[in-house]
């Protein structure tokens, strides 16, 4: 009846005295270890955290099972399965949500497996390294959600598990292991409103690792449970082996005692066979108080390694989860009433969210807008709401749109901290542009006048980012059709004439406007008269005078003061010759003195000078 514990003891002597041999024949696995772990992740394992979180009416449960035939303590040679079964057996009404596969083994990893003759790759893997022996230890996970929800109760069979090239190394070591386990999220409209958090990493003792469980929301304890996926628990090494929530040491008597919490059980089916690995529940309700947001996990060993892989908690949350979000909104030009829409949620809750739950609206730290939920939002239903909200002069053309929902927190709700949205608004303002002038055109007369203000394109904006139409009527510039093309040589047979400028930048335009002018320049004076008649200067000719000037009066007079020719805009213009109302006579070559009358407002003044006559 001692042959049992007495090889045990004999083993783990052999175990140290072969210790030094062991961690030689290891350092070379290690360095190439390290190597991968460098590529895949970190030496020290992953922390237990928060993988995904279910709200409502739902529980779980656990279906696995060994791949070792035996304790590794016990076995008289290293041996390992490459395939194994389970059970799944749901209760009617149960729906499965969610099922997420777990596989775990001495080694770097195999990760190509089956499960019920299905290929299956991990979409995260784990992986750790027992400090005592530097030897690596792998877990990866799957979501295989399809797959079981078609299946259904039944028997699972994880299969191409194969670890038996490490098995004789790790032997040595004891730690010669290999499991899997799903975990099953269903749903049953018996059950009552539970909040179930999925946390899952790779974390090891001996000596003590501490887990923080958070994001909980403990409404009320009956029925709180906690579930625990452990890998190469040992049933006969109890040193210290002790488990503790929020300070309290727990157990399950026979099953789990307090003194050796991983010891190879199931407690789904109440066996103590699943060699080298746990999958363990433990109803905690003297261990969590209502209103508790989070729990402290501490495991203690002093000799036994233990890696926990997943822990599942289910705790009854009776409560909404209001959320918002910023669906939509519209900008104009130069407009400060915005309509926003904007949609109210209770997701992932347990409980209705109440009508009548505020809704406040912030423009920058400003209060712009307030309103309510309409009807009462059921688990997992949601409402869109528009509001048009107006903006205080004193909120900039760029800031942050901000909606909170039960603001002053008159709804108790499972998560007080995500009640926002927000987003920043850039108001859409006329661009600034620089002011242009009217443009001026000498008066030709009867000739036509045609018009050059391209360069203003450029002149009138102040980025680069800012383009230029133009357009003949304030309608077209608005709606922006109808644009000017020619603006080098430009023509209206009406003047003054408005022409209208649209600036436009990236989101929004302006308009401004010049005029284009005709103006009477200065008439400029040919004085030079060779009245020979051979068609060059045979007339004192003054370009810009006649059909623009129409009231001048011009007065040529000789050397001494005598007027020899006066005209108007009705007269030819003189061609050398004496006018004495008699006859004529022709001037004598020399020099001549005119005055220039232009009768215009612009030019007050007379215009004087000398011209010279010959023949």
């Amino acid at each position: 009846m001692f042959f049992i514990p007495q090889r045990v003891l004999v083993c783990k002597y052999l175990v140290l005295l072969t210790k030094k041999v062991v961690l030689l024949r290891t350092k070379l696995l290690y360095f190439f270890y390290l190597i991968f772990l460098m590529i895949s992740s970190s030496v020290f394992g992953q922390n237990v955290s928060l993988y995904r979180q279910f709200n409502g009416r739902y529980d779980f449960t656990f279906v696995g099972n060994t791949l070792n035939p035996l304790e590794n303590s016990y076995q008289p040679v290293p041996t390992i399965l490459t395939s194994s079964s389970a059970t799944l057996s749901l209760n009617s009404g149960d729906v499965i949500e969610n099922a997420y596969l777990y596989w775990a083994g001495s080694g770097t990893g195999d990760f190509n497996v089956k499960l019920n003759n299905v290929d299956i790759v991990p979409d995260r893997t784990f992986s750790i390294i027992q400090t005592s022996s530097g030897l690596p230890h792998f877990s990866a996970f799957s979501d295989v959600t399809s797959l079981v929800q078609s299946s259904g109760n039944g028997t699972y069979t994880l299969s191409d598990l194969d670890l038996t090239s490490l098995i004789a190394e790790y032997y040595n070591n004891r730690t010669n292991f290999g499991g899997w386990a799903l975990i099953v999220v269903y749903k049953n409209n018996a059950l009552p409103l539970n909040q179930l958090n999925i946390y899952d990493g790779l974390q090891a003792v001996p000596n003590e690792i501490n887990i923080l469980l958070d994001n909980l929301n403990v409404i009320d304890n009956q029925d709180a449970k906690i579930g625990f996926l452990a890998w190469e628990g040992d049933e006969n090494i109890r040193v210290s082996e002790n488990l503790f929530i929020n300070s309290a040491l727990i157990g399950n008597p026979p099953l789990n005692p307090a003194n050796n919490a991983f010891n190879g059980t199931n407690s789904i089916t109440n066996s103590s066979q699943l060699y080298n690995m746990d999958l363990d529940i433990y109803n905690v309700e003297n261990n969590i108080r209502i209103g508790d947001t989070e729990a402290t996990i501490r495991l203690t060993s002093g000799q036994d390694f233990v890696m926990i892989n997943a822990i599942v908690t289910k705790f009854n949350s009776q409560l909404p989860d209001a959320t918002v979000s910023i669906d939509d909104y519209t900008l104009d030009c130069n407009v400060r009433e915005i309509p926003v829409t904007f949609t109210v949620y209770n997701l992932d809750s347990t409980n209705p969210l109440p009508a009548n739950t505020n809704i406040s609206i912030y423009a920058g730290d400003q209060l712009v807008g307030t309103n309510t939920t309409p009807a009462i939002l059921g688990i997992g239903e949601s409402v869109t709401l528009t509001q048009t909200i107006t903006l205080p002069p004193g909120i900039p053309n760029t800031f942050t749109l901000q909606i909170i929902v039960d603001e002053n927190g008159a709804v108790t709700e499972l998560l007080e901290t995500n009640n926002e949205d927000f987003q920043i608004i850039n108001l859409m303002v006329s661009p600034s542009f620089n002011n242009i002038p009217e443009v001026e055109a000498c008066n030709l007369g009867l000739e036509p006048v045609y018009f050059d203000f391209s360069a203003y394109e450029e002149a009138v904006t102040t980025t680069s980012f800012q383009t230029v139409t133009f357009y003949e009527n304030l309608s077209d510039a608005t709606l922006g059709i109808n644009n000017i093309v020619n603006t080098t040589n430009y023509y209206s047979a009406s003047l003054p004439k408005e022409i209208f400028v649209r600036i436009e930048d990236r989101n929004c335009f302006a308009i401004t406007s010049f005029f284009l002018k005709l103006k009477n320049c200065p008439p400029i004076v040919y004085n030079a008269v060779s009245a020979n008649g051979d068609g060059m200067n045979d007339t004192f000719h003054i370009e810009g005078l006649r059909d623009v000037f129409v009231n001048f009066k011009l007065y040529v007079y000789n050397r001494w003061g005598k007027e020899v020719w006066q005209g108007d805009n009705s007269t030819p213009e003189w061609d050398g010759y004496i006018k004495d109302g008699i006859g004529s006579k022709q001037a004598p070559d020399g020099t001549y003195f005119y005055i220039l009358y232009l009768n215009d407002p612009d030019y007050p003044d007379a215009l004087n000078g000398y011209l010279y006559l010959n023949h």
